[in-house]
């Protein structure tokens, strides 16, 4: 099934402490908790290009070849070594001492992040 598509943010479980965690200011949590934001995911066979958008502003893209090492960009504004793998349908990464797990089923893209014991999950649903 293919990831293309533009998805619009329905629900987060877990987001500010898992953003505490990431070592995101309590200014910030705040101001982009109710902040509403889609996820553009372009893909071209193995190659996918992720862009985050809020209020119209790309606030993080990240670029991948399915199984090639590549640099991306996290939440807080680093930029962490990692290969992006399929497995059972799902894009699966580790970044610095998380793992994240994107998968679609339908309409539905879901994004599980873990990080140590705090799990942040996001459901986002497809407007094109």
């Amino acid at each position: 099934m293919s990831f293309s598509g533009t998805f619009e943010l329905q629900s987060q479980e877990n987001y500010e402490p898992f953003m505490k965690a990431s070592g995101i200011p309590a200014d910030i949590i705040e101001k982009l908790k109710d902040v509403k934001s889609a996820t553009k995911m372009e893909q071209n066979g193995n190659h996918f290009v992720v862009s985050v958008v809020t209020e119209g502003t790309t606030v993080l893209r990240n670029e991948f070849t399915i199984g090639e090492e590549t640099d991306m960009n996290t939440i807080t504004g680093d930029k962490v070594r990692t290969t992006v793998n399929l497995v059972d349908g799902k894009l699966v990464s580790q970044l610095k001492a998380a793992t994240a797990v994107t998968e679609i089923s339908g309409d539905i893209l879901t994004t599980v992040i873990t990080l140590n014991d705090i799990v942040y999950k996001s459901v986002s649903k497809r407007i094109a």
